[in-house]
């Protein structure tokens, strides 16, 4: 399934991308500061706690989501690799086995407990675990945790891809072979940046012939 913009739906993407593009070569950050990390919570965070209960943000949980989200980042170009990485920060990316465990630290906050749902006229299913603690911040991060690792563990990690269309910053799945780009929008955008180049370049490359 996909988000509005053509993205998938993954979490652990939903989470990454809050470092995006802003359309004009900038970077827009959508965790800037604990005002706006709680509203993109707020809009989010059911899909990883299954909950909208939130625990307030103040300065210190905002830092660790911040933190969180650079382990995450670091692991996702670990995972693209050898393959470029977001250009939003691949310049100055956590150091992979940091990033590793920082992760699992915080995927630790709240050990869970599997589930079995087996109604009586359909066939069992695994539902999300519950949790295990009553710490609200602690749920929070380990849930923000296990959405990465659970994705990183799984078949859709050999599909990541950082987009290269100009301006764009986005990691994406790829839904089939070609896909070269996260979204259409940027599809379009390489091929305008391509032919400007190949017109530029043509006059020069045949007066130096």
């Amino acid at each position: 399934m996909a988000n509005d913009d053509g993205t998938q739906q993954y979490p652990a993407l939903d989470l990454v991308s809050t470092i995006r593009h802003d359309g004009n070569g900038g970077v827009l950050d959508d965790l800037a500061d604990p005002a706006a990390a709680a509203d993109w919570l707020a809009q989010h965070a059911e899909r990883f706690t299954g909950s909208i209960e939130l625990p307030p943000l103040d300065g210190e949980l905002h830092a660790e989501v911040l933190e969180l989200r650079r382990a995450a980042r670091a692991l996702f170009a670990r995972a693209v690799s050898p393959g470029p990485a977001s250009r939003a920060d691949a310049h100055r990316l956590m150091p992979a086995d940091q990033a590793l465990e920082r992760l699992n630290a915080a995927a630790a906050l709240d050990p869970v407990v599997p589930r079995l749902d087996w109604a009586a006229d359909d066939s069992p299913a695994r539902v999300r675990p519950l949790s295990t603690t009553t710490d609200a911040r602690a749920r929070l991060l380990a849930a923000l945790a296990r959405a990465v690792a659970d994705f990183l563990a799984g078949p859709e990690r050999t599909q990541l891809r950082a987009c290269q269309a100009p301006r764009c910053v986005r990691y994406f799945v790829k839904a089939h072979g070609r896909q070269e780009w996260c979204k259409t929008s940027c599809g379009n955008r390489a091929r305008v940046a391509r032919h400007y180049d190949r017109h530029r370049t043509g006059p020069t490359a045949e007066t130096e012939g």
